[in-house]
């Protein structure tokens, strides 16, 4: 999985005063946690850019002003309820025999035959939960849809990876091809005429 590095500074002072100010600084208050104690650091909020604004997922590398380099995953993030700038992140420090939890993008590969045939592609699962040490964390997981027809369906089950477990049940749908609902609706249409059909002629 692809890394994106964030400098940042340790934070001597972490109350309400401080972390104001480093708000109006331009300035993201972050907590490292799961090493032997919590790191209080920041960074500035545009050095988040490519690590939040994006449907990609990273890991990132803390380089601190010491020198010190930490690699983690963001946890938690929160957000001005207003303005949506970056109040605060939490991270989680990776290790690298030390198997971590992550939410990883679905990309479907190939051109479904059942939509090309008018059905409707649905992909109500677009992000998977995945447990793996970092070094076998993938940037996405793949589900070819090449072979799918109207009816058919990916199931969990169907994508598995020795690589990392998906913490699903397998029975999970990812993306199914369904009937187009105005197909559905003209089927139902042309049953009606035939019944109003059926009826005049046995009426005559």
């Amino acid at each position: 999985m692809k890394s994106i590095t964030i400098k940042g500074s340790k934070r001597e002072s972490v109350g309400k005063v401080a972390t104001k100010a480093l708000r109006n600084a331009g300035k993201v208050p972050c907590v490292l946690y799961g090493g032997d104690k919590p790191i209080h650091f920041s960074a500035d909020e545009i050095a988040f850019k490519d690590l939040v604004y994006t449907p990609n997922v990273y890991t990132a590398t803390i380089e601190l002003e010491s020198g010190e380099k930490l690699n983690a995953i963001m946890q938690d993030i929160q957000f001005h309820p207003v303005s949506d700038r970056i109040l605060h992140i939490d991270f989680y420090q990776l290790f690298d025999d030390k198997e971590v939890t992550m939410s990883i993008p679905v990309k479907l590969l190939g051109n479904s035959p059942g939509v090309m045939n008018g059905g409707v592609l649905r992909f109500p699962n677009r992000h998977l939960r995945v447990r793996a040490i970092p070094s076998n964390l993938p940037d996405f997981i793949n589900a070819d849809i090449s072979k799918l027809k109207i009816g058919d369906k990916i199931f969990v089950g169907d994508i598995t990876n020795e690589a990392y477990k998906i913490l699903h049940p397998e029975d999970m749908v990812i993306c199914q091809v369904r009937m187009a609902r105005a197909a559905i609706v003209t089927a139902d249409d042309d049953d009606e005429d035939e019944e109003t059909t059926a009826e005049a002629e046995t009426q005559a």
